[in-house]
């Protein structure tokens, strides 16, 4: 018996992966996609976990088709063997296996881009069920979903930030719109830099929440957390001047850590304040191998304000081209408090700029001691007003302490051209 009926908007959720039925790792999926249909007045009947086996996958699909007006399924959609999320669609829904010429291209593009060779694994990938549409394939995180019978289904990757992402950007946006409830939805995102996503939500603990208001939900972006704010109502304009408001009154909540909203960037909020100001802008770097300049010009209209950057990786290239003292890096070393500081100043004086920005540090996996372990990170800011230096030690890996280097780098540029206090150090 079809038991979809017309009554309120009902579906399900399927996790897959043996390292979820094993123990392994925590279904963070499952909960929170369920926490944020349920916030939205969706009613989720089942939720199943099934490891890689294809059979009881299967089976699963085809229930769904009867049972659901929607579904959500995470996991199985890398370049291992194991995943085969889309060969398991394909058989329950009897649709064959096509390859998305869109999504080949930018898998090509990505192992391109880091001079790698295109595999059978990777192509893989790109094969999905026919008639399915892909989610946001020109970002790095992408699902794809499919209508079947009136059911709609969800794949989305297993990756916790990856599917909260495109959970809360692209699907429950999707089926709000198909409820049979108010005609208007819109999603605003706020974008945090600081604080962890636990801290995140302790900041705004206190919002209040009312029935038929916004509704609040956060998820990891690395190195950043995003807050993204969802209302539905009759009408366009009141369901913008609502948004105005939570969006001014979390503000008051989350302060200076928020630095940007929608598609801007860091390198966007700190491009436009520059221009807004007639300031200019150079930059010193050492671990980060040219990241922050990278990204500096990745936002359009940055030659207005950037004039340039120097990557001073050893020693020699800091004396030499920053004019960094030799008694300095014998006093205090390279990844220091003084050295950050002569490289802002060496920097912003060679290139006749209003900021001058540096950063130094040791990235990893190898160079670092007692005293400096890897992770230790000096930044460097100088000004007309003076010059000011802040030591970090960042976690993960070398890209991640690059990432986190750079854009806590930006974040001091943003802070001092808002007149907001750094964040601190160790």
């Amino acid at each position: 018996m079809n038991s979809k009926g017309k009554g309120p908007m009902h579906g399900e959720i399927i996790t897959i992966g043996n390292e979820l039925v094993s123990g392994q790792t925590l279904d963070l999926n499952a909960w929170y996609a369920a926490g944020r249909l349920a916030a939205c007045g969706l009613s989720v009947t089942r939720i199943t976990t099934v490891g890689d086996h294809p059979e009881r996958a299967v089976i699963l699909l085809r229930e769904a088709v009867e049972h659901s007006r929607f579904v959500i399924v995470t996991g199985g959609l890398g370049s291992t063997e194991d995943d085969i999320t889309s060969e398991i669609v394909a058989e329950a829904l009897d649709r064959p296996l096509c390859r998305d010429e869109e999504m080949f291209a930018l898998i090509r593009s990505y192992v391109i881009r880091r001079g790698g060779e295109m595999t059978p694994s990777l192509e893989k990938m790109a094969w999905v069920p026919q008639g399915s549409r892909m989610i946001n394939p020109r970002g790095t995180a992408c699902g794809f979903s499919l209508k079947e019978g009136g059911v709609r289904f969800y794949f989305l990757p297993g990756v916790p930030d990856q599917m909260r992402f495109l959970m809360d950007r692209f699907v429950l946006p999707e089926i709000l719109k198909e409820a049979k409830t108010l005609p208007v939805m819109r999603l605003r995102v706020l974008k945090v830099y600081g604080p962890s996503e636990p801290e995140v939500a302790e900041l705004i603990k206190e919002f209040p929440h009312r029935e038929g208001g916004p509704l609040l939900g956060f998820y990891p972006h690395f190195p950043e957390n995003h807050i993204t704010i969802s209302l539905r109502g009759r009408d366009e304009p009141s369901v913008i001047a609502e948004l105005n408001r939570t969006e001014e009154e979390i503000r008051r909540y989350v302060g200076p850590y928020v630095f940007a909203t929608g598609n801007d960037r860091m390198e966007d909020a700190v491009g436009q304040t520059l221009t807004e100001k007639g300031l200019t802008l150079a930059t010193a770097e050492s671990c980060t191998g040219g990241r922050i300049g990278d990204r500096i010009t990745n936002a359009a209209g940055s030659s207005a304000y950037f004039l340039g950057g120097v990557v001073a990786y050893s020693n020699e290239a800091k004396m030499n081209l920053l004019g960094v003292s030799e008694a300095t890096l014998r006093e205090h070393g390279a990844v220091s408090a003084p050295t950050a500081r002569e490289m802002a100043e060496g920097v912003r004086e060679r290139f006749g700029a209003d900021l001058g920005l540096s950063v130094t540090g040791i990235a990893g996996p190898d160079g670092g001691t007692r005293e400096k372990p890897v992770g230790t990170v000096h930044i460097g800011l100088a000004t007309r007003e003076g010059t000011r230096a802040g030591k970090y030690r960042f976690w993960g890996g070398r890209d991640q302490v690059k990432a986190h280097t750079a854009m806590m780098a930006l974040d001091w540029v943003r802070r001092e051209l808002h007149g907001h206090p750094f964040l601190p150090g160790v």
